[in-house]
């Protein structure tokens, strides 16, 4: 039921105006001043305002103006008589749907405020169609218009209302812990705690007492009880990152957690019950690991119950633009009010790229971009890393590599070299960094015990 704020100073036309009015379906609230229907608009939730241009106090333009201020979508009838029907045409003027002469025709009055109503249900449900669609294009920090992006926004809401474990695979990048977080944030368990871990960065003994907890004393260094992840994700979300990369021993223990909720400690004695949901991610190909006899196959179908497969950035080349604008103007606010934006020459290196490291490579790029763009306003090609301009398609060996280095020596120097700056670049995630570098994990590691490299 729609609300009438009716205000004039005459109670004679309240009465009849909310016989007339109430009789039509509407909810009728009425006011013999300006000042008592101004505080109404302020805290109240009316639909359309009808009211007298001439009155003591405030006037109607007055309030007109209030109301606009306030509400400025809610639609504004003037009540003038036939002397002051300029000033009427001065209220539409300032944002007044339409006015109206007294005294007035019956149908001519609720024709107009069926029109009225009718026009301010169409901003509404406009309002709300583009809040929509604004929302799909941006869940929290997931930027994405494109077909895989939207049919994606559709499976995190379908998902995002049971308690069914998800798989998250897809490409280092792509913005998994972002779409984990909005299937958590969009569901009934928004208001608990989102816990995540990156199973792939610790050792197998400090994963599980992350993921269990420990009491005091199990272990040298344990001097005080510990909660677990699974713990403090009690009634929340567990996010399991990098989850492909979990030692077989934790395999074991994580699915018996699953299937019982319930743990001890690690070196505890006392059963612990937990209610979790777990959302888990990796860039591995799961079913692989799975044939090959590194990840059980039993975990797997219990983490995988839903699976949604995130694109690289190649396979969705036109959020490119959404996200560069988008990174543009959260880098932008740290250097200033100065509008940014990219030469054309800029964009189309933008779209040649290959992305191998997908939205965190873009947003990075943007960031270095933002900070070194000369301060016209304008990111140019010479503002990006040199892989992003032909100068670097070729390695020229005769300009740092001496003519008489031994190979075997050079070699092994650059490679570690090499290692060295994918780990560093990583966060020392050895997994990111042997992805980085189209390298095993295992061979990672062999090459870093090989050169002595600790993290």
């Amino acid at each position: 039921m729609e609300t009438i704020l009716i205000v004039d100073d005459e109670k004679n036309y309240l009465v009849v105006l909310g016989a007339l009015l109430g009789s039509e379906g509407y909810e009728i609230v009425t006011s013999e001043n300006g000042h008592t229907a101004s505080r109404i608009i302020q805290e109240g939730d009316i639909d359309l305002l009808l009211t007298d241009m001439k009155m003591p106090g405030m006037s109607g333009m007055e309030l007109l103006e209030h109301a606009k201020k306030v509400k400025p979508e809610v639609p504004v009838i003037m009540m003038t008589a036939y002397g002051t029907i300029e000033m009427a045409v001065e209220a539409m003027k300032k944002g007044a749907y339409d006015y109206i002469t007294k005294p007035f025709e019956n149908e001519e009055l609720k024709l107009t405020i069926h029109k009225a109503l009718e026009n301010y249900r169409l901003l509404k449900e406009n309002r709300r169609l583009s809040q929509a669609l604004s929302d799909r294009y941006k869940y929290g920090n997931i930027i994405g218009k494109s077909k895989p992006m939207l049919e994606i926004y559709d499976l995190v809401d379908k998902v995002a209302q049971s308690k069914a474990s998800v798989l998250i695979t897809g490409p280092s990048g792509t913005g998994k812990e972002l779409i984990a977080k909005a299937i958590h944030y969009n569901g009934p368990r928004k208001k608990r705690p989102f816990i995540s871990i990156n199973c792939g960065a610790l050792t197998e003994t400090l994963l599980e007492s992350e993921l269990f907890g420990h009491e005091r004393g199990a272990f040298t260094g344990a001097v005080a009880m510990k909660k677990g992840r699974f713990e403090l994700a009690d009634e929340g979300t567990l996010f399991l990152d990098e989850v492909g990369e979990m030692p077989p021993p934790l395999q074991v223990k994580l699915l018996r957690v699953l299937q019982e909720m319930e743990f001890e400690r690690v070196g505890g004695t006392k059963t612990i019950k937990v209610d979790v949901r777990v959302v888990s991610a990796s860039n591995r190909n799961m079913k692989e690991d799975v044939l090959k006899g590194s990840f059980r196959e039993d975990l797997f179908y219990r983490l995988n119950v839903i699976h949604i497969e995130v694109p690289s950035l190649r396979e969705r080349t036109e959020d490119i633009r959404l996200l560069v604008n988008h990174f543009i103007e959260k880098y932008r606010q740290d250097g200033g009010e100065r509008k940014i934006e990219l030469s054309p020459e800029a964009w189309k290196a933008f779209y040649s790229y290959p992305w191998p490291g997908n939205v965190r490579e873009l947003e990075n790029v943007v960031e270095r971009a933002v900070v070194l763009s000369s301060g016209n306003g304008e990111i140019g090609v010479n503002d990006l890393p040199p892989e992003f301009s032909n100068k670097s398609e070729t390695l020229n060996v005769d300009g740092f590599i001496p003519l008489e280095a031994p190979l075997q020596a050079t070699l092994e120097n650059i490679e570690e070299k090499l290692i060295r700056r994918a780990l560093r670049h990583c966060n020392n995630v050895q997994a990111h960094a042997a992805e980085r570098l189209g390298i095993t994990k295992s061979l990672i590691q062999h090459k870093m015990r090989k050169y002595n490299i600790s993290i």
